[in-house]
C-alpha cells in the first residue's frame, strides 16, 4: 500500500527522477568541493587552484555529467552573499585611510585593463571594438577569494590584505557596469558621454540603494532581540540591497558592498552579542561552501568552452596566439598601473598624514596578486549570443582565469617569502589583544565603582571585579616566550574547568538517557554548558620566536612617561624575581623598571611584585624582559608603547 501511495504522491507533486538526480548531483558537487578545500587547507595548498584543477580533470571523466552554469545563478545567487560576507568583515576604520588607493585599483585599474585588453583583442580578432572592450571588462577584476586565500596561508602584512579586499569589493561593480555599457554599444550607437553618464549613474545609484537598505535593516535590527530572527534578516540582507538596485539598472554589487560595510560597522550597536556570534558563524560557513563550489564549477566548465572554441572557424594558430597575448597583457598591465598609482595615492593622502614613502615590495605583491575567478567566468556567459567570435571570447576568459590562478596563485607565496614581507605574528596579535582588554577592564572597573549601590552585597562586587581582572590577566599570560614552561593561572583554569565541564556534561547526558527530565529543560542546561565552554580561551601559547623583537609602535597620543622613559640595559638572561625567591613563590613572567632596572614578576604571578614596585616607588614605566619582547607599559596612564 505504501509504495503505491508514495508513487502517487511523487507524481502529484512533480518529483521525478530527473529532480532526484539533480539534487543528488548538487549534493555530490558541494561535498566534493568542501572535501577538496579542506584537504588543500590541511596540505597548505591554494584552495582556488586545487579546486579549479580538480574541476578540469573531472570534466574529462566519462561518468561526470556536464555542468552548465547559468550566469544569473552566479550574479544573483552567488555573488551577493560572497560580497556581503567580505563587506561585513571589512573595517571602515581601515578602509578610510586607503580610499584613494582602493579607488585607483577598483575603478582606475579595471578601466585601464579593460581598454588595454580591448585594444589587443581588437587588433588580433575580427570583432568590433565594443565587443573587444566587453571581454576586457570581463577579465579585468581580480578575485578576492583567490587573493585572500593565499594571504591567509602565507601571512601577508595586513595593510596589503586590506588593500586587496577593498579593491575586490568594488572592482566587480566597475567591471560589470563597463560590460553592460559595452554590450549596449554592441546593440547600437552609444556616445562616450552616454557611457560615462551610465557608469556614474549606476555606481551612484547602487551606493544610494545600499545606504537605504542598510538603514532599513538597522532599524529592524534595533528592535529584534531573537538571534534566530536577526540571523534570518542577515541572510536576506544581500538581496534586499541587490534586487532593488538591479531593478532600476543601478549597480547591485555596489549596493551590496555599501550595505555590508555599514551593517558590519554598526553591528556592535545594533545587534545583541548572541546575534553577532550567530551571524559570524553562519556567514563564514556559507562563504566557505560557496567559494569551494564556485571554483570547482569553474574547472568543470573548461572542457565545454575549450571544445567550442577549438571547433570554431578561427585558425588554431590565431586562437592560441590570442589567448597567450591576452593573458600576458592582463598580467603586465597590473604592475604598470599599480606602481604609479601607489605613489600617487601616497602623494595625495599618505604624505599629508605623515606616512613614509611606500617601499617597492608592497606594490610588487599587490601587482602580482591578480588572480581572476568566478566573476570573470560568469560575466563571460553574459555576452549576447550574436556576439562575433563568442566561443573564442569565452575561451579568453577561461584562459585568463586558469592562467592567473596557475602562474600567480602558485608563485605569490614564494614572492612574499622572497621579499620577506612579514605578516603580524600570533604574539603581536596577543600583545594588542592584551592591551585592548586592559583598557576595557579599566573602563569596566570604573563603571562598577560608579554603579555600586548601598545595598549591593560586597561579595557580588568582589566577584565582578575578580572576573574582569582575571580575563585581562589571562591575555597577558599568553605572552612571554620563556624557555621554562611555567604553569600560568589562566592555563590551569582552562585545564581544570574543561575537565569539570566534561564531567557535568556526562552527568546531564546520563540523566537525559534515564528519561527523568523534560527535553526542554535538558536543552537549556546543555546550552548553558556549551556557551561557557565556547567562552573558555583555548588559544595556544604564542608562536615561536622568529628573531624579531615583539614590540608595538609608539601610539600617536603617547604619554610623556613613555616618550621620556630612560634606556636601561636589559640583561641577556632575565634575572629572577627576588621577592618571589624570598617568599617561596613561582612567577609567571618578568618585568623590569626602566627607572632603576629592578626586575619583578607580573600581575598574573601570585606576588604581583612589579605593580607593588610601582606603588612603592612611583616609577611609571616598566618593560617586558621575556625573550624576544621589547614592549613597554606605563602604569600611570595605562598605555602600551
Amino acid at each position: 500500500m505504501w509504495p503505491g501511495r508514495a508513487d502517487a504522491l511523487i507524481g502529484q507533486t512533480g518529483w521525478h527522477d530527473d529532480h532526484v538526480e539533480w539534487a543528488f548531483g548538487l549534493v555530490v558537487l558541494v561535498s566534493v568541493a568542501v572535501a577538496l578545500a579542506a584537504g588543500a587547507r590541511r596540505l597548505g595548498l591554494g584552495e582556488p587552484f586545487v579546486l579549479t584543477i580538480a574541476g578540469v580533470i573531472a570534466s574529462y571523466l566519462p561518468f561526470v555529467p556536464e555542468f552548465d552554469i547559468e550566469p544569473e545563478l552566479v550574479l544573483l545567487g552567488l555573488l551577493p552573499p560572497l560580497l556581503y560576507t567580505t563587506a561585513i568583515r571589512t573595517s571602515l576604520v581601515d578602509f578610510r585611510p586607503k580610499k584613494t588607493s582602493i579607488t585607483l585599483l577598483s575603478v582606475g585599474l579595471v578601466l585601464f585593463t579593460a581598454f588595454a585588453v580591448g585594444a589587443v583583442v581588437y587588433w588580433l580578432l575580427p570583432v568590433p571594438f565594443s565587443a573587444a572592450v566587453a571581454i576586457g571588462a570581463i577579465v579585468a577584476p581580480p578575485d578576492a577569494v583567490a587573493a585572500t586565500a593565499v594571504a591567509r596561508r602565507v601571512g601577508m602584512p595586513r595593510r596589503i590584505v586590506t588593500l586587496l579586499e577593498g579593491e575586490s569589493l568594488f572592482n566587480d561593480a566597475t567591471a560589470l557596469v563597463t560590460l553592460r555599457t559595452a554590450v549596449a554599444a554592441m546593440a547600437g550607437s552609444v556616445t562616450l558621454w552616454q557611457a560615462g553618464a551610465s557608469f556614474i549613474g549606476a555606481a551612484g545609484g547602487g551606493a544610494l540603494f545600499g545606504v537605504a537598505a542598510a538603514m532599513i535593516l538597522a532599524f529592524l535590527r534595533r528592535r529584534i532581540n531573537d538571534p534566530v530572527l536577526d540571523t534570518s534578516v542577515s541572510l536576506l540582507a544581500p538581496w534586499i540591497a541587490y534586487l532593488p538596485a538591479e531593478a532600476v539598472h543601478a549597480s547591485g554589487v555596489i549596493a551590496v558592498v555599501t550595505c555590508g560595510l555599514i551593517l558590519g560597522h554598526g553591528a556592535p550597536q545594533w545587534q545583541s552579542a548572541a546575534s553577532r556570534i550567530a551571524e559570524h558563524t553562519n556567514w563564514r560557513t556559507i562563504a566557505f561552501i560557496l567559494e569551494s563550489a564556485v571554483f570547482l564549477l569553474i574547472g568543470l566548465q573548461v572542457r565545454h568552452i575549450v571544445e567550442a572554441a577549438w571547433h570554431s572557424d578561427l585558425p588554431h594558430t590565431t586562437l592560441l596566439a590570442t589567448c597567450a597575448v591576452v593573458l600576458v597583457t592582463v598580467i603586465v598591465v597590473r604592475p604598470v598601473w599599480v606602481f604609479p598609482a601607489t605613489y600617487a595615492a601616497w602623494q595625495i593622502e599618505g604624505r599629508r598624514q605623515g606616512k613614509p614613502k611606500p617601499e617597492w615590495t608592497g606594490p610588487a605583491v599587490v601587482a602580482w596578486a591578480g588572480m581572476r575567478g568566478v566573476v570573470t567566468l560568469a560575466a563571460a556567459l553574459l555576452l549576447p549570443a550574436d556576439t562575433p567570435e563568442l566561443d573564442t571570447l569565452r575561451l579568453l576568459a577561461v584562459v585568463v582565469v586558469g592562467g592567473t590562478l596557475l602562474l600567480q596563485g602558485l608563485s605569490l607565496p614564494w614572492l612574499v617569502r622572497l621579499l620577506r614581507l612579514r605578516g603580524p605574528s600570533r604574539a603581536e596579535d596577543l600583545l594588542q589583544e592584551a592591551n585592548l582588554l586592559q583598557q576595557a577592564t579599566t573602563a569596566g572597573l570604573k563603571a562598577l565603582e560608579e554603579n555600586i549601590a548601598p545595598e549591593t552585597p560586597p561579595d557580588v562586587v568582589d566577584a565582578l571585579r575578580n572576573r574582569v581582572v582575571v580575563r585581562a590577566q589571562s591575555a597577558w599570560e599568553l605572552l612571554g616566550r620563556s624557555e621554562s614552561q611555567r604553569v600560568t593561572p589562566s592555563g590551569e583554569y582552562r585545564r581544570l574547568r574543561l575537565a569539570m565541564l566534561a564531567a557535568e556534561r556526562d552527568t546531564v547526558l546520563r540523566i537525559r538517557d534515564s528519561g527523568l527530565v523534560d527535553q526542554e529543560v535538558l536543552q537549556a542546561v546543555m546550552a548553558t554548558l556549551d556557551i561557557e565552554e565556547s567562552t573558555i580561551d583555548r588559544v595556544a601559547e604564542a608562536d615561536e620566536d622568529d628573531g624579531t623583537p615583539l614590540r608595538v609602535p609608539m601610539p600617536p597620543g603617547a604619554c610623556e612617561h613613555l616618550r621620556e622613559a630612560p634606556c636601561v640595559r636589559v640583561p641577556d638572561t632575565p634575572e629572577a624575581c627576588g621577592e618571589c625567591l624570598d617568599e617561596g613563590l613561582v612567577w609567571v613572567h618578568l618585568r623590569m623598571c626602566l627607572e632603576c632596572g629592578h626586575v619583578a614578576c607580573c600581575d598574573s604571578s601570585p606576588g604581583n611584585h612589579a605593580t607593588n614596585h610601582f606603588n612603592n616607588t612611583g616609577h611609571p614605566v616598566m618593560r617586558s624582559v621575556e625573550p624576544g619582547e621589547s614592549w613597554r607599559w606605563c602604569y600611570l596612564d595605562e598605555l602600551l608603547g
